[in-house]
């Protein structure tokens, strides 16, 4: 057959990133390598999968005709090598764990390293999203396991623990005009300045945005990491999670303002898929079943 798995998977991650690079950096190969893969399976299926247009690719019908199949069968091959190693061993072939971007992975390195310690062949696939895009990849069947901020989507079919919480607080850099602005800071006063949005990575559920006004002038960022950078600089202001910035704020590269409208404290889940439970995925909801929020942040 000249459609293989790998084929369906290289063409996932082109049309996820954007383009031959990104999907190469991501699946650890060299671009070329991917182009001439493409190119191969263009020649033997005498069509073309993908409209080039400088560094940006983008696919034809048949490119999209072909992945939307070919997406269900990396699901169903996912699954049944999972079955069968479950039935072999009690082990999952593979474990998703999904957490929101302002946690940092470097956080979960204690908890990765005891897992590797049980050597019970389960491999550990990593990612995260933002806002709501952790608890749409639970839902869409792309993580077994999330910390997702927020509350889960409507329809069940999981379940989820409470994991913690972070206050947030308004803060801009100290050469910000709002630092002169009269106290607490009113809706009129903020929408006169422009804010700094991490921007939601969900695809298909609702986009969630925090604090932010109708009208609002913005500059959407993919992580909070990039957000207090912004903010640092001075660019813009927003409501950012305290145990995060306390340093800028010690040293006064960032300033927290009081606002007539605050921001209540976020509320973060450990979620899961009900149903059959494998013995890593039961290992990994006992281990971060814990208060995670805000100690697994880095100080």
């Amino acid at each position: 057959m000249k459609i293989t798995l790998d084929a369906i998977e290289l063409i996932d991650a082109i049309d996820r990133h954007g383009s031959f690079a990104a999907a190469a950096e991501r699946l650890h190969k060299v671009p070329s390598t991917i182009s001439y893969a493409i190119n191969k399976l263009e020649d033997q299926l005498g069509l073309s999968l993908f409209v080039r247009n400088g560094p940006r690719v983008s696919l034809t019908p048949a490119g999209h005709e072909m992945l939307k199949e070919g997406r269900w069968l990396l699901n169903a091959a996912a699954d049944l090598e999972s079955r069968m190693r479950q039935i072999a061993t009690g082990y999952e072939a593979e474990i998703r764990l999904v957490h929101d971007s302002l946690i940092p992975s470097s956080a979960f390195a204690p908890d990765i390293g005891a897992f590797e310690d049980l050597r019970c062949g389960t491999r550990l696939r990593i990612a995260c999203e933002a806002l709501t895009g952790s608890w749409e990849a639970l839902r869409d069947g792309r993580a077994d396991l999330v910390i997702a901020a927020g509350d889960g989507p409507a329809g069940g079919g999981y379940k989820a623990v409470n994991v913690g919480a972070l206050a947030f607080g308004f803060c801009v850099a100290p050469t910000h005009p709002l630092v002169l602005a009269q106290r607490p800071l009113s809706r009129e006063a903020l929408l006169q300045h422009t804010a700094i949005v991490v921007g939601d990575s969900a695809r298909h559920l609702s986009e969630r945005t925090v604090g932010l006004q109708l009208g609002q002038k913005r500059i959407t960022v993919p992580t909070m990491a990039a957000k207090i950078a912004y903010q640092v600089a001075g660019l813009g202001h927003g409501f950012l999670p305290l145990a995060c910035v306390q340093s800028e704020l010690d040293r006064g590269t960032l300033i927290e303002l009081p606002c007539v409208d605050s921001r209540p404290d976020e509320p973060f889940w450990l979620g899961w898929k009900t149903g059959h439970q494998g013995e890593a995925l039961k290992w990994w909801v006992q281990r971060l079943a814990r208060p995670l929020l805000p100690q697994i942040l880095p100080r």
